[in-house]
């Protein structure tokens, strides 16, 4: 035979080469990362790519998963909300991937949900958003609005003393949807017609003069104004910049956003805003032992001890961390043998508590208020006294308020019906 002219040791230098290469990609567990690197979301979402990469290059560090090493898929939506769902496809149906962490808007996670149900993929969200939904293929990392929009109306009306209210976003989706629900909490608890101002603005508006005077006018009828703020991406920055010109303080009329955090405030020269608020369940002046361990993490795999954290990539931290406790719990990449390994799991979160996952798909998470400093930081000024689960359905519109979310028997239901006792259209 022709091999035989190798001899023994042409045989084993054969061997050696093989040993020497790359591994299979087949062999690897594959993670998607489906975040914009360019548009009018790269601003937000960048950051987020980059916070999977650290965690997959710390998960191996560890040692991988199931004794495999894990590889980040990294592709950029580009702030085009149909081409999320064709990157969706691309990330499962051609590369394969085991999970995908990805999404910001409420619009791009919808244009992949059809997707993702469709083909069984698996899709962490880590943003904010407006609930009313529960997909079986989804787990929502990020706040609904009974653990951010709810608290911080709460704590402007008792705390602050608001009692006109401008709310202001973007128009799509989670501005929309979450408005709705305040406008009706608000006439609940007594706030009339004339003392709510509703106003939306495209992706990326700049031209902000008119707008903020018209905020201004409206807060000039002898009743304390504040103004909730669901304006998402870069259009902030000309919008707090316009704050400034028309010397709006936050003793004058106070914004609580709920789309700005840490990293939006690199780009704002934050002096004139100093006391206006945000809400979130977390804030990078957190202090806790894992705050400084995830920070100093942070600044050691970007390179850079000027950047900042925010709760995005604490909701992506949480996320990760529970994906890989439930793979190794089901020893699997399974789809759905990982979905009912995560129902009751537990990580610390980066606050100093403990983050549980629901059978809902819905975390319990604390609801931190924090103010604007003048170095870009947020200084915690209230908080919740313990966790509060996330809510998939909101109790404050009539017909959500009868609909729950449980993934487990003999529920199984994203949106099952408390009165009818079925699960009404689409699982979500």
């Amino acid at each position: 035979m022709k091999f035989k002219k190798w001899g023994i040791h042409g045989i084993c230098a054969l061997l050696g080469m093989l040993l020497l290469q790359p591994v299979n990609s087949a062999d690897k567990i594959k993670v998607g990362v489906l975040h914009s690197l360019s548009g009018t979301m790269a601003i937000s979402e960048t950051t987020l790519k980059d916070t999977v990469l650290m965690m997959v290059e710390e998960q191996n560090k560890a040692g991988g998963l199931l004794g495999k090493e894990l590889e980040a898929v990294v592709v950029d939506p580009a702030s085009n909300w149909p081409l999320f769902a064709e990157k969706m496809r691309e990330l499962i149906e051609v590369h394969d991937v085991d999970v995908i962490f990805g999404c910001w808007t409420s619009v791009s996670r919808k244009s992949v949900l059809p997707v993702v149900e469709e083909l069984n993929g698996l899709l962490f969200y880590p943003v904010q958003y407006e609930g009313e939904e529960s997909s079986k293929n989804v787990f929502y990392t990020g706040a609904a609005p009974n653990q951010q929009a709810i608290p911080a109306v709460d704590y402007l009306m008792n705390d602050v003393g608001a009692e006109r209210w401008v709310l202001a976003g973007t128009d799509y989706v989670y501005p929309r949807t979450t408005n709705k629900i305040l406008e009706a909490y608000l006439k609940q608890k007594g706030v009339a017609d004339k003392d709510i101002m509703i106003n939306y603005t495209p992706f990326g508006h700049s031209d902000w003069q008119t707008i903020v005077s018209d905020i201004k006018a409206f807060g000039s009828a002898g009743k304390k104004t504040a103004v909730v703020s669901t304006i998402n991406g870069d259009a902030n920055v000309p919008f707090y910049k316009e704050l400034g010109n028309q010397g709006l303080s936050a003793e004058d009329i106070p914004v609580v956003a709920f789309s700005v955090g840490e990293e939006e405030l690199l780009g704002i020269d934050t002096g004139p805003l100093v006391g206006h608020l945000a809400a979130w369940n977390y804030f990078m002046s957190a202090e806790s032992e894992e705050n400084d361990k995830f920070i100093e993490a942070w600044h050691a795999f970007i390179g850079n001890e000027d950047r900042v954290t925010n709760d995005p990539m604490e909701a992506t931290y949480i996320g990760f961390k529970m994906w890989a406790a439930a793979v190794e719990k089901a020893g699997t990449t399974d789809v759905d043998a990982v979905r009912l390994a995560m129902y009751g799991l537990e990580v610390p979160n980066l606050t100093g508590g403990v983050a549980v996952m629901n059978t809902n798909h819905h975390l319990s998470k604390p609801v931190l208020i924090g103010e604007v400093q003048d170095d870009g930081q947020f200084e915690i000024v209230w908080s919740t006294d313990d966790v509060v689960k996330g809510d998939a359905w909101t109790d404050w519109l009539p017909e959500s308020s009868k609909i729950v979310a449980n993934w487990t028997a003999p529920v199984n239901c994203g949106n099952f019906n408390t009165e009818t006792k079925e699960c009404s259209g689409q699982n979500y």
